[in-house]
């Protein structure tokens, strides 16, 4: 009653028309904030769908990338690319390797004599059994039959056996891990764990390949006799090999040196524009260049620089700028997922002791300051970001090897990881034996006036790298 009178009065006070005005008013207002927080809600739904749909994308891209570096360690790893059809049906390796005693031809390769060569196991393809057995001494090392069942295995990194139904090999296959891995010794010298990336300066793979019974297609390729072709094959040495020899079919240096090159890493890539000591072209490129006319698979492949017959006259002659696979491609739908691995594969990190530091850190000074090193090897990536190629003249050196490319320079190697391949020697052919001669080779060049100890501690630097 008392509520009824009140409104009443307030009614009376200000009007009927003014109370309708006033809760029409309010019910705008109400309405508008209403539309304002569904529009609200709605953007905050349509922000969260977009970020929920970004997530999806980041993780799809992740797990994709995971999968192409899978892909691309199988590959690396195993994949032979179609190359027993040389190695095996036209060179005959397989035959070699196996012997009389097993089918084949010779004394065969036993698995003393494949370590030997460079050849590695990897320990983990070895059933424990087997390990057991090898550490009893209960395994006859000298017996190439013992070959064949490592082969059986996959266990011999970067060489694959085909076998026939009665357990007789029938041919042979190469991966790229034969010269660009390695093992750690951790079982024994030569057999371990996998070390992906690694350059194999032990590998012989000029004696090797000269154990072919049949050496035909490449005789008729470079215009020699077997004889001559084993004899530049034996003349290059552990850790080295000449691809450009079956372009210009040059096998030795005017100096009556063997004109082959060291092996270089395949790892700490990723950000470094070139692949190889002169060039030639990116990662993916010389994967192709290598798969289809070095190791000899079946794919495709287009360089029409190669088309010079003047300075590539086999490569010209036999139109290996233009290459394409008769049959299936094997090669050009692995190269993705190869470039991928490859790039993921960093630099490993010196062993702890295995450098001074003190003397490293005072090297890092120099290597930036005095020294000029930083002007070409840029950190981190320690080449130059673009176009990392210097003609002979800029360092030093003679042109031989610059010339058997196609822009006839020399790339500035990165730096890191260094320490893994100093067998060997250093630059393209080794030709110094230690980081200590590199370090005097620029000193002399650019006159840069370092003391001994200023040398020194260069020398201990890049070995921290």
């Amino acid at each position: 009653m008392v509520i009824r009178n009140s409104f009443g009065l307030v009614v009376a006070l200000i009007g009927a028309d003014a109370i309708k005005a006033g809760i029409r008013h309010a019910f705008v207002v109400m309405t508008t904030m209403m539309g304002i927080a569904a529009f609200c809600c709605s953007t905050s739904a349509a922000a969260h769908d977009r970020a929920d749909k970004q997530a999806r994308d980041d993780m799809r891209t992740d797990v994709d990338a995971l999968k192409a570096i899978r892909d691309g360690r199988q590959m690396f790893r195993m994949n032979t690319f179609g190359s027993e059809a040389f190695w095996g049906d036209a060179l005959g390796l397989h035959e070699a390797i196996a012997g009389s005693s097993n089918g084949g031809v010779g004394p065969g390769l036993s698995p003393k004599a494949a370590l030997s060569l460079g050849l590695k196991v990897d320990v983990e393809a070895l059933p424990r059994s087997v390990r057991r057995a090898v550490q009893n001494g209960q395994i006859d090392l000298d017996d190439p039959g013992v070959t064949l069942q490592l082969l059986r295995l996959d266990a011999v990194v970067g060489v694959t056996g085909f076998f026939d139904n009665s357990r007789h090999i029938r041919s042979l296959g190469i991966q790229c891990a034969l010269c660009h891995s390695t093992v750690d010794d951790s079982f024994a010298p030569g057999i371990g764990q996998r070390l992906d990336g690694w350059a194999n300066r032990d590998l012989d793979i000029g004696k090797i390949i000269a154990l072919a019974p049949r050496l035909d297609p490449l005789t008729t390729l470079l215009g020699a006799d077997a004889d001559t072709v084993r004899t530049v094959l034996r003349s290059w040495g552990p850790g080295k090999f000449d691809a450009e020899l079956v372009f210009d079919g040059k096998a030795f240096r005017p100096d009556g040196k063997p004109a082959a090159t060291l092996i270089p890493p395949a790892f700490g890539l990723a950000g470094v524009n070139l692949h190889t000591w002169t060039g030639w072209g990116g990662v993916s490129h010389w994967n192709a260049l290598v798969a289809n006319l070095e190791m000899h698979g079946k794919g495709t492949f287009y360089d029409p620089r190669l088309d010079d017959a003047e300075r590539f006259p086999i490569a010209a002659r036999e139109g290996f700028g233009h290459v394409r696979a008769e049959e299936e491609d094997l090669i050009t739908p692995a190269l993705p997922s190869l470039h991928i691995y490859q790039l993921a594969l960093d630099a490993p990190k010196p062993p702890k002791g295995s450098f001074n530091g003190n003397a490293a850190k005072r090297g890092r000074t120099i290597f930036n300051e005095k020294g000029q090193c930083a002007t070409c090897h840029v950190p981190p990536l320690f080449t130059e970001p673009g176009w990392n190629m210097h003609t002979p003249e800029e360092i030093g050196i003679d042109a031989f090897q610059a010339k058997r490319s196609p822009d006839e320079r020399y790339r500035t190697a990165p730096l890191r990881g260094l320490w893994t391949h100093t067998k060997g020697g250093f630059y393209h052919d080794g030709r110094f034996a230690t980081l200590a001669d590199v370090v005097e080779h620029y000193d002399d060049f650019m006159d840069l006036g370092l003391s001994a100890r200023e040398k020194a501690d260069l020398a201990e630097y890049l070995k921290s790298l």
